[in-house]
């Protein structure tokens, strides 16, 4: 994977702020540009392709909205890096092809900080602090979702359609 800039947050960022339920009938497009607006107004703005979202514990609790990941990944985030995520985030972010990575060191991480991530060999490093991590071990099952750009993505490639895409 390539590097990007770290955006960090704290504990318990939760599907309300990350996809406001308030504006959940907007486009995903239009939901994303609302993504953590309301404790970094500036966020969705300022992300660019490749970068980090680096957070504390229970990232994604809350609600199981899977517009939460859809957000973090039409705004280009590479991946979210945190100590522990709400189980029904983690996977729908694998389940779109967004990496959830554990670490929990995620806390020495500084906003700004410029990250490298090795998911298929475990490591992350910060290079602006010349420092390198273990992470957890992401599943090859969840790899190959992420290598096929999400669960959809994979069961087409695993399934291919037959004949004229009409139902027998």
């Amino acid at each position: 994977m390539g590097q990007g800039r770290a955006f960090v947050f704290g504990d318990r960022i939760d599907t309300d702020v990350l996809a406001p339920g308030s504006l959940m009938k907007l486009a995903p497009e239009d939901l994303a540009k609302h993504c953590l607006a309301a404790i970094a107004p500036g966020f969705a703005m300022s992300v660019q392709k490749g970068d980090f979202v680096v957070a504390g514990d229970g990232f994604g609790i809350g609600s199981s909205r899977e517009q939460a990941a859809v957000s973090l990944k039409i705004l280009g985030v590479q991946a979210v890096i945190a100590r522990s995520f709400a189980r029904i985030f983690y996977r729908n972010a694998f389940n779109l092809g967004l990496p959830a990575v554990t670490l929990d060191r995620a806390g020495e991480i500084q906003e700004g900080d410029m990250l490298s991530l090795d998911l298929e060999g475990g490591k992350l490093h910060n290079m602006t602090q010349h420092r390198l991590y273990e992470i957890a071990q992401v599943p090859p099952h969840l790899l190959a979702l992420i290598e096929d750009g999400g669960l959809i993505n994979s069961l087409k490639r695993q399934f291919p359609a037959k004949g004229g895409g009409g139902h027998e």
